[in-house]
């Protein structure tokens, strides 16, 4: 159960102009998430922009943009953030027994080399956050500069989301 109630947009004017925005650029629905968020106007759209450019505006493959969304997950204990990627994760080329294999992480056979990359690279910066010269040249030889930001930048942001939802005991769906 979520430690705060969530916001209601119909009864509160000043934020139901951007749930309607959340619900247009997230496919209709607003999670609980957002209605966490929402308590904080300037935090919420502060938030949609930033994950609206990690998710809708880069050119880092989907694949690999789930495969690191899900690690963290998985590596952070929030159950809600692995529940809400797996679609996207099997939308974007992943097979079932990957998103599995996501449990195990870059040691997995089920996983190539790429991958392998990007779930070791999400590992390092998630648990040690400081990460070995050996696992960032891996990544760098594997993707261009802007793929190498995208992919840190969804390593951390979805460690932000992962800390939010499981401090605010944020509630499935």
């Amino acid at each position: 159960m979520a430690r705060i109630p969530y916001a209601d947009p119909a009864a509160n004017p000043d934020i139901a102009l951007l749930a309607e925005q959340i619900k247009l650029e997230r496919g209709g629905k607003l999670l609980n998430l957002y209605k966490m968020l929402l308590h904080s106007p300037p935090v919420a759209r502060g938030w949609l922009n930033l994950f609206t450019a990690i998710r809708q505006q880069t050119v880092l493959p989907g694949r690999y943009r789930e495969l690191a969304i899900l690690r963290v997950a998985v590596l952070n204990g929030a159950d809600y953030e692995f529940a809400q990627h797996v679609p996207f994760a099997l939308k974007d080329g992943c097979t079932p027994e990957q998103v599995e294999a996501v449990r195990v992480g870059s040691s997995s056979p089920l996983f190539d080399v790429k991958d392998r990359a990007v779930l070791a690279y999400t590992e390092a910066m998630t648990r040690d956050i400081r990460v070995p010269e050996a696992v960032f040249a891996q990544v760098k030889e594997l993707f261009p500069d802007r793929g190498v930001v995208e992919l840190t930048a969804t390593v951390a942001g979805y460690n932000l989301v992962s800390r939010f939802l499981e401090a605010m005991a944020i509630d499935h769906e």
